[in-house]
């Protein structure tokens, strides 16, 4: 079975849970406040063949590019979000992508996964509590223990 062309510009619909969700993470004050007032677009390319794929993050603020292979570790510049580095590898559960990212801070990543013409991102706390299953919660309370996440839904114009 194919997986999904994830290729696309996406733009942000809705957010949930961000100031929190970065607060649990040590992101300063000052950087979660410019980050909860962005409304970020993503351009994907992917090839489904090969499992390449690049991800630009822009935002009026500050740009941010991802290039990658599925299911092959590398090293990413955070540089640019909060100073760090980190080996991360991204990887299909079903037709979800799944990133984990190892480094000085757990519990770092990302599930981006498509329903029609919107491109889901959901950010856990804990990457145990994405793992568990592919049908997981899409929205959580920061306080909650098994599912601490924050969910962004980014809409797809062709």
């Amino acid at each position: 079975m194919s997986k999904p062309d994830y290729s696309g510009m996406f733009h942000m619909v809705e957010q949930e849970n961000m100031d929190p969700y970065l607060a649990a993470l040590d992101i300063n004050f000052a950087l979660r406040k410019i980050v909860c007032l962005l409304r970020p677009s993503k351009e994907i390319n992917h090839d489904p063949v090969t499992g390449a794929m690049r991800i630009r993050t822009l935002t009026t603020f500050k740009n941010f590019n991802m290039d990658f292979t599925i299911g092959k570790e590398f090293t990413e510049d955070l540089g640019p979000v909060d100073g760090r580095t980190c080996q991360t590898t991204v990887n299909w559960e079903g037709d979800n992508l799944i990133c984990v990212q190892r480094g000085e801070k757990e519990g770092r990543g990302w599930t981006h996964w498509l329903e029609g013409d919107k491109l889901h991102l959901m950010r856990p706390k804990r990457m145990s509590a994405v793992n568990k299953s592919p049908d997981h919660k899409l929205v959580g309370n920061i306080q909650e223990q098994s599912d601490e996440q924050r969910k962004g839904n980014l809409e797809r114009h062709k």
